[in-house]
């Protein structure tokens, strides 16, 4: 089996879980799915099946779909639903932390793996389906990051919601049609949104003759790097001296700060870049940082 890149990362960025999820992981890093399938199963037998157990068996999911063995992937995702629901029987969702985790990544699965094999209006169906029973939970950003790759695009943005903010006010991007619009989602402790600044700095610097405007919506997480429970007045002081320190270029951009923002988006992943055309409709979609290079083609379509 080829070893998914994605692995690779988080096994280096992502702090230790429970010591079976960090047993399938490393197992998977180690390019050996038989072993993680063996520590799975003797957890199972030894153990049971804990919230652990099906955040572990979401990773085989998870791997199998990135190597695009569908059969395997949609087997895994549905077995880890199955057994979250059978969970879910005794508790909420987000009574702890395994679950959410658990359920997220099994629908997920299920959807991208309907979509690649051409069953695109089923997956849509799936996932609206969910976000119906799940939208008041932990992971509705998620289930809708995953609809919105799937429906976003040539769709109206929909509306920001401004009640805090940081730099200066944004317009209601309503009242941008007629400009395009990136809209850049980042979070006061993601690395990979303070190394993509730089780069919309300089394609807002490039691209002002054409009117791109640049709003970087926020949200508060309750924690801050020095404080693990945080007042929100004090973490929203914390985010602006983040901001200061790695946004220094993008000290003007407005700065909304909403959980609404980030739920309507799917912004799960940070950052997540969102560019609309001058008709005010979602042209590009994409959770994660893209290279100067592949942004700035994307920006030119919408600009000419």
């Amino acid at each position: 089996m080829r070893f998914p890149r994605f692995l690779i990362l988080l096994a280096l960025i992502a702090p230790a879980r429970a010591g079976i999820i960090e047993e399938v992981r490393t197992a998977l890093v180690e390019n050996n799915f038989s072993a993680a399938q063996s520590r799975l199963d003797s957890y199972r037998t030894t153990t049971g099946v804990t919230p652990e157990y099906l955040e572990a068996c979401s990773w085989m999911g998870r791997a199998a779909l990135e190597n695009r063995e569908y059969d395997q992937a949609a087997a895994y995702a549905k077995q880890t639903k199955s057994l979250v629901l059978e969970q879910l029987k005794q508790r909420s969702l987000d009574a702890e932390s395994h679950l959410p985790i658990a359920l997220g990544a099994a629908l997920e699965v299920q959807a991208q793996v309907l979509s690649a094999q051409g069953q695109r209006t089923q997956a849509v169906a799936l996932l609206q389906s969910a976000l119906h029973t799940y939208g008041n939970t932990s992971i509705r950003a998620r289930l809708q990051k995953n609809l919105n790759l799937l429906s976003f695009e040539g769709r109206p943005a929909p509306a920001l919601r401004s009640d805090q903010f940081l730099g200066s006010k944004a317009s209601a991007l309503s009242q941008l049609k007629g400009s395009p619009v990136l809209l850049f989602f980042w979070a006061h402790w993601c690395a990979d949104c303070k190394a993509e600044a730089p780069i919309i700095t300089q394609l807002r610097l490039e691209f002002a003759p054409e009117g791109l405007t640049v709003i970087g919506p926020t949200r508060l997480y309750g924690y801050t790097a020095q404080v693990e429970h945080a007042a929100p007045s004090d973490e929203l002081a914390y985010i602006d001296a983040v901001r200061h320190r790695f946004y220094a270029g993008l000290l003007d951009m407005p700065v909304p700060i909403s959980k609404y923002n980030f739920d309507e988006y799917g912004a799960s992943t940070t950052p997540t870049l969102v560019l609309l055309d001058r008709a005010g409709k979602v042209a590009m979609y994409h959770p994660g940082a893209l290279p100067y290079d592949q942004l700035k083609a994307e920006i030119v379509k919408v600009t000419r």
